[in-house]
């Protein structure tokens, strides 16, 4: 009889447990993973992770060091959100992936700095090679920052985000422009002249933007166009989750955090 008594108690204790969420936080709380860059994404979001938990959602932040996987996780569902990407970025890779993945809102902007690697000088020499991002809309971007250096012109009138290196319609230094994946460059920076680096990946690397020739300013065409985004997959824009954790990043606390941090290498656009 006894032993009876014992077992309905443990029966009835684990099921209270389990409507309770085992004691770790309530039967409300949702869980969400969100994939993102080292530097600056992944310590932004770390920074309000305790801030979403305050609100019924537990952030598991899960890192990248490039920029396809974050995508292909999200599109097969392993994520729920990512954030390290802009919406040119996005957009030409759903459309080579035939991914379906949503931009939302645009949280900050890393300005992309074209940094001094085996020439120091404020000049190019004739035939420089300057290294930039492979994929479209970094390389326009990197484009777009050496002819604000007036070191080439390129096509008038063309889109930002469709600027390519066969757009360089004046080249009096006769700059030869080498494409690479986006995170090898600052380990690639000192086997080039110069190379046109994500501030990211520039701060990953352990450059300053004080050491730039040239930086993306904060009233650009680019700071426009290329604000940093959190993505999702299509379906997913009104999930309730997704909703706090916009609303966390949007706050004056993290723009706060962003300006001391960062101090101007990344900018928020909110």
């Amino acid at each position: 009889m006894k032993k009876w008594i014992v077992s309905a108690i443990l029966l009835l204790t684990v099921g209270v447990l389990a409507a309770c969420g085992g004691g770790s936080g309530g039967g409300n709380e949702k869980k969400i993973t969100v994939g993102a860059s080292a530097v600056p994404h992944a310590e932004i979001l770390e920074h309000v992770k305790g801030k979403l938990k305050e609100q019924g959602v537990d952030m598991e932040i899960r890192v990248f060091d490039d920029y396809v996987l974050p995508n292909t996780a999200l599109e097969e569902k392993q994520l729920d959100a990512n954030y390290f990407q802009t919406t040119p970025y996005l957009d030409e890779f759903n459309k080579k992936h035939n991914t379906h993945i949503k931009a939302l809102d645009g949280i900050h902007l890393e300005p992309m700095g074209l940094y001094p690697g085996k020439e120091k000088a404020a000049e190019p020499k004739n035939g420089a090679v300057i290294a930039i991002p492979d994929d479209v809309s970094n390389g326009a971007r990197a484009l777009k920052l050496i002819e604000t250096k007036g070191w080439i012109k390129l096509t008038p009138g063309k889109e930002l985000n469709s600027l390519t290196k066969q757009d360089i319609v004046e080249n009096p230094h006769n700059i030869k422009i080498q494409e690479m994946q986006a995170s090898m460059l600052p380990r690639a920076v000192n086997e080039v002249d110069y190379a046109v680096i994500n501030g990211n990946y520039a701060m990953e690397g352990g450059l300053t933007f004080d050491q730039a020739l040239a930086m993306e300013k904060k009233d650009s065409e680019a700071a426009k166009t290329f604000a940093n985004i959190l993505a999702v997959k299509e379906g997913d824009e009104n999930r309730e989750e997704i909703k706090k954790l916009i609303q966390v990043l949007k706050s004056e606390d993290v723009k706060k955090f962003i300006d001391e941090k960062y101090k101007g290498a990344v900018i928020p656009v909110f």
